[in-house]
């Protein structure tokens, strides 16, 4: 049955549907042996469809990854400055994996690896709203930082919804906080931390929609159980 090419690349466990719109329009996706255009349709049993030369095949297995992303690893499959990525962390899992959404690469915790492309669109779609809680260290002026951050609505002129934030520990100039964001805005906890004069010394992802980090150690990852993956594509 034709596809869209968007929708058959992402169903493969290549990409999401919005990268590979990307890869169309530069020329790295051909069906047939022709360059592919947006909006072109294939059959993944007849026609030959490739990324880069490699031929694209429906995935056999959808798997699903937890890990707890260590500070200094870039949240994509290769990188051109030749940082570490964290396909070097999942590198025994046994299938080919692409990371769901954002983590920076100064940021640590819960990141999800896939190659179920249907579930990558659906976490990373706006309209899902997937909750995303984070522990951060700051310093500043933390007397009345969460109700600050809480009472945030936009960040340099763009409308952002209201987070949740919890005091953990305050210190002297420090203090550790729980916020929780439902949008994936770039760099949006640490761009809100600074619009309250706030520094970010560490910033941890601990909980992403129905799933929490744990005691899972840093640089190690774990497969979601089927329980856990059909909580993840909801009703």
């Amino acid at each position: 049955m034709e596809e869209r090419l968007q929708k058959l690349l992402s169903a493969a466990g290549v990409c999401s549907r919005r990268a590979a719109e990307g890869y169309i329009q530069e020329g790295r996706v051909t069906v047939n042996g022709a360059a592919a255009r947006l909006g072109d349709r294939a059959d993944p049993e007849r026609d030959d469809v490739r990324l880069d030369g490699r031929t694209v095949r429906p995935a056999k297995e959808t798997v699903t990854l937890l890990l707890n992303k260590p500070r200094g690893y870039v949240a994509t499959l290769s990188d051109e400055k030749g940082r570490r990525t964290v396909a070097d962390l999942v590198r025994d899992c046994g299938v080919r994996v692409y990371p769901v959404g954002r983590l920076d690469l100064d940021s640590e915790g819960l990141l999800l690896l896939t190659n179920d492309g249907a579930l990558a669109q659906r976490l990373t779609h706006p309209s899902r709203e997937a909750e995303k809680t984070y522990h951060v260290w700051v310093r500043g002026p933390v007397e009345g930082a969460e109700k600050r951050l809480a009472a945030l609505r936009e960040l340099e002129g763009e409308p952002i919804r209201p987070a949740k934030v919890r005091l953990l520990r305050r210190g002297a100039g420090t203090a550790r906080l729980a916020v929780t964001i439902h949008e994936g805005k770039n760099r949006q906890v640490r761009r809100m931390c600074a619009a309250c004069g706030l520094t970010v010394e560490r910033l941890r992802r601990v909980r992403e929609h129905t799933l929490s980090l744990g005691d899972l150690p840093p640089g190690k990852w774990r497969a979601l159980t089927p329980e856990e993956t059909a909580a993840l594509k909801g009703p």
